[in-house]
């Protein structure tokens, strides 16, 4: 059988396994409570469901008539499709969706003004238009209960939740096209001329290897990786136990280290410093390069003794100088850096890229000759084209609905934009767990102001941002780049390009359809949705908070996004230059984002246990080691899955991963 052969079994197998659990996911999610399914850039359900069908196609290889069901590089393939749709399931699309097309009719009062202010200004094809209907999605059908699921979906008011479907669901599409295009384009450049480094996808590669070689058994009887597995299965069984029976002792995965560092002086920005310690991340970590993994924790700290030193030198800056912002994560004036940050380091990946980009556009034009290559799922004429078709249509989509179209070319291209520079940070820097500073939008409302937008423009900008610019926990583009990497060298890269298309019409459809009826069947009030609801109301009372008195330019902002692109000019020539340059820039692009305030330690230690095996070790030795850091990763995605299903049975479920 030919290696690089991908067959349509493969597709098929990989597009239906990622709608299963596109379907199941907002259940487990948001009325379980369970581990997420789909969380991350390492989705548990996805490796977990991967690791048993490796496990079942190395035992049919022991017979002739199965031998061949399904080779290694296949099952990548039905990995990523499966990684693809769960990105959309949950945080990557339908989390806030629902409620972001509902708020600001459902919470308006008298006090918040929204029925004066915002609703005028909403255009009507994007919101349910019926009251009734948006209260019985809080509230639950009479009986939703006790109904079956297939009875939920039939009593759904479907003539009120269509055209808003429709006409959301083609912005959501022409986005994922964009996307799409985007990674053909650049997937040859990181790939192919820079060689990234793709450590989230290292463990899933050597079980391929190690399957396609017949020896996956004795892959994972590895002694350093079975100690690994050990120490995650007696970690999360022991406080798994302690979750349901509070008698049993518990071994501590969260240290409090705040405490140990006073509120002022220069370490006041520590006195909430936590230790989540996180098996897997720490296997992530130890799998990355080690300029970046000691970049990501360094930069950290840095930014932490910036607050501190700032104050010490008599800069006590106000967090109102930040004025309204809709980042998930931006507190004070100082982190905006990465607004500036970003942008650079856009500029610098445009001009890595440059001559690669610049063969692109000739290609286009019928000018330059065409290449063969070995990762791009299509020709560049067709993902150069594609790209622009889809950005002229995502803008006219806009237009219409009454945003200035200077404002939406702008607004476009800053999403893109953060979304090609994160899924570079994602992907190379190994980080299964991702969350923005700074919003897109917050990039332009420092340049230009909120009266730049207008009023219609500034709602619909912030609308669009909260249905997938901004959570960028299960993101799909960086899936996408993933995949790009898993189809190199496969013989019909085509066919696993429509497949991608196939898994994400798929996931949005079922994903869209299990919210609903979810939904309709416990009511919002009923689920665990607290924090899309806060998140999302919140979007709504900034752009209230925006128009009733509208932002110029802050200062203070501007400072400090001159400063971090100043600071990240530094960081690029630096590495780009000198060869000994110990700090990786995508290090700074992460100092001020919530993720790094759970993963620091585990970089830390990653990166230490990395540094220390290869000094005194040597590559021998480090090979050997690696095992072990593997066993973390399968172990404790292995006991989150079981987990996962202990919780489908009780009243609650215990969480490995990060929510």
């Amino acid at each position: 059988m030919d290696k690089n052969r991908v067959r349509l079994r493969a597709i098929i197998l990989g597009v239906l396994l990622g709608t299963i659990i596109c379907a199941l996911t907002p259940y487990n999610n948001a009325y379980l409570n369970a581990t997420p399914l789909g969380g991350g850039h390492f989705p548990l359900a996805a490796f977990f469901v991967f690791f048993w069908l490796s496990m079942g196609i190395a035992a049919l290889g022991r017979f002739p008539s199965t031998a061949n069901w399904l080779s290694g590089r296949e099952l990548l393939v039905v990995w990523v499709l499966m990684v693809i749709g769960s990105g959309i399931a949950y945080t990557g699309l339908v989390r806030t969706f629902f409620i972001n097309l509902t708020a600001p009719y459902h919470f308006a009062s008298v006090g918040n003004r929204w029925g004066e202010v915002i609703q005028p200004l909403l255009p009507r094809a994007w919101y349910p238009g019926d009251m009734s209907s948006i209260s019985l999605l809080y509230n639950g059908l009479e009986g939703g209960s006790q109904m079956s699921w297939w009875q939920v979906i039939q009593k759904i008011p479907w003539g009120c939740w269509l055209p808003p479907l429709l006409t959301w669901t083609g912005f959501v599409l022409l986005c994922y096209w964009v996307m799409l295009c985007l990674v053909d384009i650049f997937s040859e450049q990181w790939i192919a001329n820079e060689k990234m480094n793709f450590p989230l996808l290292r463990v899933p590669q050597l079980m391929e290897e190690a399957l396609a070689e017949k020896r996956l058994l004795r892959f994972l009887a590895n002694r350093f990786l079975l100690v690994g597995l050990l120490a995650t299965f007696t970690l999360h069984l022991i406080n798994g136990l302690h979750f349901y029976f509070p008698s049993v002792p518990q071994i501590p995965t969260l240290i409090l280290a705040g405490p140990y560092f006073p509120k002022h002086g220069l370490f006041s920005g520590f006195h909430k410093l936590k230790i989540f310690i996180y098996p897997a991340f720490i296997g992530f970590s130890f799998l990355t390069s080690r300029q970046i993994s000691f970049s990501f924790w360094f930069f950290f700290f840095i930014g932490g003794l910036l607050y501190g030193l700032l104050a010490v030198l008599g800069y006590n800056i106000p967090a109102a100088a930040l004025g309204v912002t809709f980042g998930p994560a931006l507190s004070r004036p100082e982190e905006t850096q990465v607004i500036g940050a970003y942008a650079v380091f856009f500029i610098f990946i445009v001009w890595l890229a440059r001559y690669h980009l610049l063969d692109v556009a000739r290609q286009c034009f019928f000018i330059g000759k065409r290449k063969k290559s070995e990762v791009a799922w299509s020709s560049p004429r067709i993902s150069g084209w594609g790209f622009w078709l889809g950005t002229v249509v995502l803008v006219f989509w806009c237009v219409n609905f009454g945003m200035p179209l200077t404002v939406a070319v702008l607004l476009l291209g800053a999403f893109f934009f953060i979304m090609l520079v994160s899924s570079k940070v994602i992907c190379q820097g190994g980080i299964p767990y991702f969350t923005l500073s700074a919003a897109p939008t917050d990039g332009l409302l420092s340049f230009f102001g909120s009266r730049f937008f207008t009023s219609l423009g500034l709602a619909m900008a912030a609308v669009m941002q909260k249905v997938m610019f901004v959570d960028l926990r299960e993101s799909i583009m960086p899936s996408l780049v993933h995949g790009a990497k898993v189809s190199e060298g496969s013989r019909n890269r085509r066919m696993i390009f429509l497949g991608i298309i196939l898994a994400i019409i798929a996931g949005v459809v079922v994903s869209f359809v299990a919210m609903l009826a979810l939904c309709h069947k416990y009511g919002i009030r009923g689920l665990q949705m607290d924090w899309a609801t806060r998140t999302t109301v919140g979007v709504y009372e900034n752009v209230q908070r925006l128009l009733d008195a509208p932002g110029d330019p802050r200062e203070w902002v501007l400072i400090f996004s001159a400063v971090g692109a100043g600071i990240m000019l530094v960081l690029v020539i630096l590495y780009q230059r000198f060869y000994w340059w110990p700090i990786h820039p995508i290090g700074y692009l992460t100092a001020y984002s919530s993720a790094m305030r759970i993963l620091w330690f585990s970089f830390a230690l990653g990166w230490l246990c990395n540094h220390l095996s290869l000094r005194y070790g040597g590559v021998s030795l480090f090979k050997k080691v690696r095992f072990f850091f593997i066993g973390l990763i399968i172990g404790d995605f292995l006991m989150a899955g079981s987990w996962a299903l202990v919780g489908l049975f009780t009243f609650a479920s215990y969480q490995v991963l990060p929510t």
